[in-house]
C-alpha cells in the first residue's frame, strides 16, 4: 500500500502529455478531498482549481470538513497536496499541466484558529516556496485562503506567499489582485433560484455587476452553493462568473468542452 501512494503522481505525470488533458480554467473541484484520488481526480480531467479544507490540530493542518473524532485515517495537507504538487510540477518542468501558462488555484478553507493555521501553513510552505506564484517568481500555483481568514497577517506578508479570498465588501477597498486574486459570495446570497426554468432578472443582474466589479479590479469571482448542472453553469458563464464550483468533475468537464 506504502509503494502505491509513492508511485501515483509519477504514474500520473505520464498522462499529463499535450493532446490528452486540456486544462479548463473555469473548473473548481469543490471539497476536493471527498474524491476517490484528492488532486489527481481533478487533474485527470483538466481542473485548474481546487478545494481542501482544513483543521488545524496538535500542531499539524489536516484536511477534513469536520473536526475528525480520530486521526487515524485523516491525512494532512502536505500529504494530499503540498508533496503531489510538487511531484506532478518536478514532473512536468516546472508546470501543473505542460505548456499550461496560467495559475493552478489551490484553495484552503481555514476552519479553527485563523492566525495559528496561517502561522503553520506558512511554516510548511517553506520548502515548496519555488511552486508559488509570490511578488518576485511567477510559480504555477496560486493559494488563496478562504473560511476564517487571517486577512492582516495575509495582506501584510512581504513574500505573499498566499493571498485571500475575497468578499464583494472588499472590492473597492484598494486591495490587489496579488493579495486577491478571487472574490466569491455564496450564490444564496443573491437570490433563490434552483436552476429551472428562466433564472430571476434581479439574480442575473447581481451576478452580472459583482463580476464586473470584480474584474475591473483583475479579480475572478466565484459563487458558491450553486445549482450543479449544465444548464446552472451556461448561466453562469454567461454573466461574467469565472470558477465553476462542481462535485461531478466529469460532467463539468463534458460541459466545458463542449463549449
Amino acid at each position: 500500500m506504502k509503494a502505491f501512494f509513492v508511485l501515483l503522481p509519477f504514474v500520473f505525470i505520464s498522462f499529463l502529455l499535450p493532446g490528452q488533458i486540456i486544462p479548463m480554467p473555469n473548473a473548481h473541484a469543490h471539497n476536493d478531498y471527498e474524491h476517490d484520488r484528492p488532486l489527481f481526480d481533478a487533474l485527470s480531467n483538466g481542473f485548474t482549481s481546487v478545494e481542501a479544507d482544513i483543521f488545524l490540530i496538535k500542531d499539524e493542518l489536516y484536511v477534513t470538513h469536520n473536526k475528525p473524532v480520530s486521526l487515524k485515517n485523516t491525512k494532512t495537507l502536505t500529504e494530499l497536496y503540498l508533496q503531489p504538487l510538487n511531484d506532478v510540477v518536478k514532473g512536468n518542468n516546472g508546470q501543473v499541466y505542460p505548456g499550461y501558462s496560467g495559475s493552478f488555484f489551490l484553495m484552503i478553507d481555514f476552519k479553527n484558529d485563523a492566525e495559528g493555521t496561517y502561522t503553520k501553513l506558512i511554516e510548511q510552505l517553506q520548502p515548496y516556496k519555488h511552486l508559488l506564484k509570490t511578488k518576485t517568481q511567477d510559480g504555477p500555483v496560486t493559494i488563496f485562503i478562504s473560511g476564517e481568514r487571517p486577512i492582516g497577517a495575509i495582506l501584510n506578508d512581504p513574500e505573499n506567499l498566499i493571498s485571500l479570498d475575497g468578499r464583494p465588501n472588499d472590492l473597492g477597498q484598494g486591495i490587489t489582485a496579488d493579495k486577491m486574486p478571487v472574490v466569491s459570495t455564496s450564490f444564496k446570497s443573491l437570490g433563490f433560484w434552483n436552476g429551472n426554468g428562466e433564472i430571476p432578472f434581479d439574480i442575473r443582474l447581481k451576478i452580472r455587476q459583482l463580476s464586473d466589479a470584480a474584474h475591473k479590479e483583475g479579480k475572478k469571482l466565484r459563487l458558491w452553493a450553486t445549482p450543479d448542472d449544465p444548464a446552472s453553469w451556461q448561466v453562469l458563464l454567461d454573466n461574467g462568473v469565472d470558477l465553476l464550483n462542481a462535485d461531478n468533475l466529469t460532467e463539468l468537464k463534458t460541459f466545458l468542452l463542449s463549449r
